[in-house]
């Protein structure tokens, strides 16, 4: 077993040592997305039509869900305080000695949260609202296949842009500020409270090219068969681009903080 392995598995066992919490979260969980969806349902009732541009409420319905279990399973701020929380107490000094790469470690663990919130929060979350509310299938086996494939791209993404994010906190000595943009600009262009259809010009061109999107609304998307087969590989291929763009960035700017922690003398 690797030592990120290693990492992965202590996160997720850690988060599973505290049984009423995870009772908590799950009742938490379903009042995010009983609210979200009845929002919704009281808009289409309130214009008094099951369509709305072309959105059934069915749609709309499935949407919030799949919206609250994207979001659900992540936790970018985690990230950025874990960043802000190393460097605050000196922590962070002890990674430059370590044979280890800091970002990859972040990486581990958070995906070992991932998978806790996976399996005790969002997948009860779902399945029981869907029962209640009911839940449109993918679009076809194609569209299911990859939206799973897009949830892939959105956790490595999200995790990227956090860390990145959490990063800057080596030049500004803190990472509340960062926590709080970063969330305001990932609910407003990820299209968490409101799909992009829904958007309008030219706020709808801009939310669709930015990185944010590729967080909630692609996935969504293309689950509902928004995204036809040959769109669906061309936003694949950009999500995929700007996770690579990320990536690069994390590495440049943790090569950046790491030579400031030295400068400084940890």
């Amino acid at each position: 077993m690797s030592a990120y392995t290693a990492f992965t598995r202590s996160s997720f066992l850690s988060e599973l040592a505290y049984r009423n919490e995870v009772w908590a979260n799950i009742f938490g969980k379903l009042v995010q997305v009983f609210a979200r969806v009845a929002i919704w349902l009281a808009i289409y009732a309130g214009v008094g039509a099951t369509t709305v541009d072309g959105i059934s409420v069915e749609q709309m319905v499935t949407y919030a869900l799949l919206g609250g279990a994207v979001m659900g399973a992540m936790r970018p701020e985690r990230v950025i305080n874990e960043i802000g929380q190393s460097l605050k107490t000196g922590d962070i000094a002890v990674w430059l000695l370590k044979p280890l790469s800091y970002p990859l470690y972040l990486f581990a663990n958070e995906t070992g949260s991932f998978l806790y919130r996976l399996l005790t929060q969002v997948i009860p979350t779902v399945a029981f609202t869907a029962l209640v509310y009911g839940m449109l299938p993918p679009e076809s086996f194609f569209h299911g296949v990859m939206f799973l494939v897009f949830w892939v791209v959105a956790f490595v993404l999200l995790f990227l842009m956090s860390a990145f994010c959490g990063l800057m906190a080596f030049w500004l000595m803190t990472s509340f500020s960062l926590d709080w943009t970063f969330g305001a600009l990932l609910h407003l262009f990820s299209g968490l409270l409101v799909p992009f259809w829904f958007y309008p010009e030219p706020l709808a061109t801009l939310a669709r090219h930015l990185p944010f999107g590729w967080v909630v609304y692609y996935p969504n998307a293309v689950y509902l068969g928004r995204l036809s087969v040959p769109e669906t590989w061309l936003y694949l291929g950009m999500g995929l681009g700007w996770t690579a763009l990320f990536f690069l960035g994390v590495l440049w700017l943790w090569g950046k903080a790491s030579r400031r922690v030295t400068v400084q003398g940890g």
